[in-house]
């Protein structure tokens, strides 16, 4: 059993940064790959990005390419997701996630998910 919490949300202008972290419970975190993902009002979650489980590869969706960075600090039991530049079309709610299976961008091959913490981005 993982638990994640995620942090770090908030408000911010367009063009800005925030960085998202990601607390797992549990000494297994090593073991699994993470993921974040967002759902807009109105829309369906979304992938963002994913980290493998040793931290060597990572996977960004199109539309955050060169502006976020998903990272871990397997010793802290954490996953950062740091946004720069941001747009107001990045506005959601934004969860990470973390799997065991095959590593993937698909919601359903991760097996626990956070709360999720609030991103909003003013034009």
């Amino acid at each position: 059993q993982v638990q994640l919490v995620e942090s770090g949300g908030g408000l911010v202008q367009a063009g800005g940064s925030l960085r998202l972290s990601c607390a797992a419970s549990g000494r297994t975190f090593s073991r699994y790959y993470m993921g974040w993902f967002r759902q807009a009002p109105g829309k369906e979650r979304e992938f963002v990005a994913t980290i493998t489980s040793s931290g060597s590869n990572t996977d960004y969706a199109d539309s955050v390419k060169g502006r976020f960075t998903i990272s871990r600090d397997n010793a802290k039991n954490t996953v950062y997701l740091q946004m720069l530049n941001m747009k107001p079309e990045d506005t959601a709610v934004y969860y990470c996630a973390a799997g065991s299976s095959v590593w993937s961008r698909s919601g359903n091959r991760y097996n626990y998910w956070g709360q999720g913490t609030q991103v909003t981005v003013s034009s």
